[in-house]
């Protein structure tokens, strides 16, 4: 198919006859698509249907101006834009509402995500990058409305790095940055900070990218009115407007069922991003949406009768139809047929994906069968284990779950029962589950040769006497080293630049590596995420700098939603490996002192968490890092930049292992498990202990995600058999993790004389000041206390109460 970006004036009337005929057949085919995928839910077959209906012409017009290279990054209505590319069949939308996972059969996410979420292919098999220039690329969509923009953003940072950073190899990612790219968003979508904060930062850096809105005048159930200023989203961005005298956005307003103006205002804004980096809006106006928002609910529910008379009289599609008669492109007849012929194409569409998706379940269901009318043969309980055989049997169209669950009831009436056919049953489960298990859990982190986790520890090197030196200057001069051997690596966040951080561990690199490779941001932290996402997924290398812990708050949503799960929502298909930076733990008060290691370790699996003691260790960390390709988030003790540290000789070198914890100091009555900051304290607790009597192994978990991948902690506890786990976060958060990863995961329980404890910081946020951060969070007297009443417990003769 040619899907080309010609228009009226370089093209015969002939050629674009054919292009209006060939753009209104995918038309059609997604609009049928989008219908029979909604009786496909309300039939039970599909879990839950989102689709594209309504904005199938713009979607077309964006179609024709995007190019090989170019990405997109968008939301659940592109269904069309995603056909034109041929990027999509009506088959592959089918397996994705079944949620076929066989990723050659549904190769948006192998059934991991619902119907309307799409993606292409950046990645080999062996996990090296694709040339991304000779492909049209789509980043993979999430459902979170605005979600998809603060990615936008870093997509198209990346064609202004590529075309200004004149020596890094961009050949398989940019032809001197021409690359544009292009979001959608719907109108009440706009409402979102992420969204408003991307045209806000997209306006400052200046870079190519297109956002499309798709205007239907709603929101679900919620009229414009609710939504945007004077209940228009251009009218209300129009301070944003670039001049003769400023820079900003270009923006073009269109309506959504004007074929040619459509044509030549997405022509307009490809060459205004391409050429000039200039970011542009288009709204697209008088959108319908013919089903609702979902198949969940009905719009004649919350939509007037005029209005849904409007938008039966100014259906896309519909105008598109009457145009073309009204222009004698071709007849009625010609039109009539083409319909009847794609409504053919997609009900066969509709019965081979679900013929396919029954496929590999239904010879299970044989064998599964075989095996309970045997095994009830044998069985005192023969009756409750026919009832499970013929219940499946009358169910025609078995889940995975329904052979699941039949398998496994049916072993609970044959506990304390040993035959043959029991067995037979049991290792049929167990392969079962074993086979089905992975295509629902794997590929969250990089499953390869090249994962983080095994990467070589490369130690320290130390001279006869080594310089004793602050420890940021130990940050400083190993990134140093990273941006030299590295030239597709850059760091940018909030007072990063000019000043090299706001603890110096960047000093003076701007002015060596340039503005562009270090550079400033305003204050949002949203989009520098955003930036680093986008620019990961196209072959650089960011380091994206969140002034403070606490702050990454307000990048949370974009981390969790985007960059954790990425690798998994793709199947392994994307991989985006961002560095995320920042300094956390004790210093002063509420908003500077944070520890929300809980919160972080549980929303951000498919990251790695490291939270390194000293900065040595958080220099190995990026080194290690930079060697994988896989997300992370680096927490520094802020407490630590001015401690002074030795100078290793191997800067840029050494690498931290990562899901490797290292014993500090050997003891033999209690092992005691902290990291970051607090490990200091538990060192100089420990120190304290050995004087009465109490002789503490310490360790440092150093990353928590993953913790301790050797179970080399639970090797102490067999040696101790006593254990505390020390940290700063709240009461039950990232010790309660860790006293899981040990107790249970590792099974120390089975070497423990007394309860496993945990000493954490108050339930409140710390107060401000040195007696705050004292009264807030665990200190070496209560480390002290707390290791010391554990062991009167056992030995009240030795140690009597303290107090």
């Amino acid at each position: 198919m040619d899907i080309s970006p010609k228009t009226s004036n370089d093209i015969s009337f002939d050629d674009f006859k054919t292009q209006i005929l060939s753009d209104y057949k995918i038309a059609v085919l997604s609009r049928a698509c989008s219908l029979m995928g909604r009786k496909e839910v309300l039939t039970g077959k599909g879990k839950f249907g989102i689709f594209g209906d309504g904005k199938e012409l713009p979607q077309l017009a964006m179609a024709r101006a995007f190019k090989n290279g170019d990405f997109r990054s968008g939301y659940y209505r592109d269904q069309t834009f995603m056909m034109a590319l041929g990027l999509l069949t009506p088959k592959d939308l089918f397996h994705s509402l079944y949620a076929t996972t066989d990723i050659e059969k549904e190769p948006m996410s192998a059934g991991r995500q619902m119907s309307g979420h799409y993606v292409t292919y950046s990645l080999n098999e062996d996990g090296s990058w694709k040339d991304l220039t000779q492909q049209k690329n789509s980043s993979a969509d999430i459902s979170c409305t605005a979600g998809q923009m603060p990615r936008l953003l870093g997509l198209a940072q990346a064609s202004k790095v590529y075309r200004h950073l004149k020596n890094v190899d961009a050949s398989k990612f940019s032809n001197n940055g021409q690359e544009v790219a292009w979001g959608t968003i719907g109108n009440a979508s706009t409402s979102e900070g992420m969204f408003l904060e991307t045209i806000n930062a997209a306006g400052v850096l200046q870079v190519p990218m297109v956002i499309s809105i798709w205007d239907d005048d709603y929101g679900i159930s919620v009229p414009a009115e609710y939504h945007a200023t004077k209940e228009d989203i251009s009218e209300m961005l129009s301070g944003f407007r670039r001049t003769e005298e400023k820079p900003g956005f270009e923006m073009l307003k269109v309506k959504g069922w004007d074929y040619t103006a459509l044509m030549h205002a997405y022509e307009n804004a490809s060459d205004i991003a391409r050429q000039e980096h200039v970011p542009v809006i288009v709204h697209v106006t008088e959108l319908t949406q013919p089903q609702g928002h979902s198949s969940s609910g009905s719009h004649e529910r919350y939509k007037s009768e005029e209005r849904l008379q409007w938008e039966r009289e100014n259906d896309c599609n519909k105008r598109f139809r009457e145009w073309i008669l009204e222009t004698g492109i071709t007849t009625e007849e010609e039109l009539n047929a083409l319909e009847k012929d794609i409504s053919k194409q997609v009900r066969q569409a509709k019965k081979e994906a679900w013929a396919e998706y029954l496929a590999t379940h239904l010879p299970y269901k044989k064998k599964l069968v075989s095996l309970l009318d045997a095994a009830a043969g044998k069985s005192q309980n023969k009756n409750f284990i026919n009832k499970i055989k013929n219940d499946l049997i009358a169910t025609e169209e078995p889940l995975k779950k329904d052979l699941a669950i039949g398998a496994r009831k049916a072993l609970r009436y044959l506990i304390g029962e040993d035959s043959a056919e029991k067995k037979a049953l049991l290792k049929w489960t167990k392969e079962f589950l074993a086979d089905t298990q992975p295509k629902y859990s794997a590929k969250l982190y990089n499953e390869g040769e090249q994962r983080a986790t095994n990467i070589t520890e490369i130690k320290p090197e130390y001279g006869d006497k080594p310089e004793m030196v602050d420890g940021r200057i130990i940050l400083r001069d190993n990134f140093d080293k990273l941006f030299e051997n590295y030239p597709h690596a850059l760091v940018f966040g909030e007072d990063t630049g000019a000043i090299g951080d706001v603890n110096q561990g960047l000093e003076g690199l701007q002015a060596k590596y340039g503005k562009l490779r270090i550079a400033d941001t305003g204050i949002r932290e949203t989009t520098i995420i955003g930036q680093g996402t986008g620019m990961a997924l196209r072959g650089l290398r960011p380091i994206a700098e969140i002034q403070y812990l606490d702050y990454i708050f307000y990048a949370l949503a974009t981390l969790t939603d985007d960059v954790a799960c990425l690798r998994y929502r793709t199947f392994g298909k994307q991989k985006v490996p961002l560095i995320v930076r920042t300094r956390g733990h004790r210093l002063e008060g509420i908003w500077h002192s944070g520890s929300p290691m809980g919160t972080l370790i549980h929303c951000l699996r498919g990251m790695y968490i490291l939270s390194p003691r000293n900065m040595t260790q958080a220099a190995g960390f990026y080194n290690t890092l930079m060697k994988s390709d896989e997300p992370a988030l680096v927490i520094e003790s802020l407490n630590g930049y001015r401690l002074k540290e030795k100078r290793p000789d191997n800067l840029g070198e050494f690498c931290t292992p990562i899901g490797v914890v290292e014993t500090v100091k050997t003891g033999s009555d209690i092992t005691l498990v902290s990291y970051g900051s607090t490990l200091r304290i538990v060192e100089q607790a420990a120190r304290e202990l050995k004087e009465v009597g109490i002789d503490a192994e310490v360790i440092d978990a150093q990353t928590l995600l993953p913790f301790d991948i050797n179970h080399d902690t639970v090797k102490s506890v067999k040696k101790t058999n006593r254990l505390l786990v020390v940290d700063e976060d709240v009461p039950g958060g990232c010790s309660a993790y860790i006293l899981n990863e040990i107790v249970e995961k590792q099974g120390g329980y089975r070497y423990l004389d007394s309860a496993p404890q945990t000493l954490t910081a108050q339930a409140h946020r710390p107060a401000y000041g040195s007696d705050g951060d004292y009264f807030s969070k665990p200190n070496a007297e209560d480390v002290f206390e707390k290791v010391y009443s554990m062991i009167h417990e056992s030995d009240p003769d030795n140690y009597p109460s303290l107090r």
